[in-house]
């Protein structure tokens, strides 16, 4: 996932549940990886207009994904993975190969390519494309992670590059608290969020790996510096946090409200935009 992954807890006893929750990253990643060609998604990727029976992360990841692209009208798409390959997001961060997957994807390819049998558990690629699942996979690893950790403590953290699964409260029996990182100044906060038993993820034009494309036009998002979206699971906060960066300040907020979620948007002139129950 190109990512470093931390989990605090206090309890000594949870050794063992860390040490599983670390695993579900390392798993998820072999699943849904499109850096890897030996990955599921990979091997999915090579079989086109036939059904594929597929592990039940992959069909999760794959789900979510499409139910996302739909709830957003399509300015997030997990198909834009070739584009994403062709505007350079194609070097696998261990290794340091650059990663070309040998497919011509047809022009045009969208969400609706993608058809999915809830029965069979099976995924079907209507068209040439790669699926990036980026913004859905590394959520539900904290998630699987957290509920590892669920089992055996109250009190936890999970930073995976920045997003964040955050659970009970701190030392000091309060909510945790939350810097978001000011997207034009280094070293600085923007903003400080208080939450409990909840995820916060970023998306930001700051960061190479959080490149994030507009699937209706095929070029880069830029009406948004950074997007945060608090939500009670990483999955839909790191999903919503990269669909509301393309839909910009306005329709992204919109849409954090009607799925009622929480969010803070900033745009490239630090204008702020945020859901009204953000503070609590």
């Amino acid at each position: 996932m190109g990512t470093m992954v931390t989990i605090h807890v206090a309890e000594p006893a949870a050794r063992a549940a860390v040490d599983s929750a670390f695993q579900w990253f390392y798993q998820i990643e072999e699943r849904c990886t499109r850096f890897d060609p030996n990955s599921e998604l990979m091997q999915l990727t090579a079989q086109i207009g036939v059904p594929v029976e597929v592990s039940d992360i992959l069909y999760q990841s794959v789900q979510f994904a499409l139910m996302v692209a739909e709830e957003s009208g399509g300015a997030f798409d997990p198909t834009v993975g070739h584009r994403m390959e062709s505007s350079g997001f194609n070097r696998e961060h261990r290794s340091g190969n650059f990663v070309r997957t040998p497919i011509l994807p047809d022009s045009g390819v969208s969400y609706r390519d993608v058809l999915l049998d809830p029965v069979r558990k099976t995924i079907t690629l209507r068209r040439p494309l790669l699926l990036d699942l980026g913004a859905v996979a590394k959520g539900l690893a904290i998630d699987t992670a957290a509920r590892e950790l669920q089992a055996v403590t109250e009190n936890f953290t999970i930073d995976a590059g920045g997003d964040l699964y955050l659970a009970g409260h701190n030392p000091q029996s309060a909510p945790w608290s939350v810097g978001i990182r000011h997207p034009r100044e280094d070293r600085r906060l923007i903003d400080t969020l208080f939450v409990s038993n909840q995820a916060v993820c970023t998306s930001g034009d700051y960061e190479r790996g959080r490149h994030v494309i507009d699937a209706r036009t095929g070029d880069p998002a830029t009406s948004v510096a950074s997007a945060t979206v608090v939500a009670p699971s990483a999955m839909l906060a790191d999903a919503l946090a990269t669909a509301a960066f393309v839909l910009g300040p306005v329709d992204g907020i919109d849409m954090l409200n009607r799925l009622g979620v929480e969010g803070l948007i900033i745009t490239p002139e630090l204008e702020r935009y945020e859901t009204p129950g953000l503070r609590g």
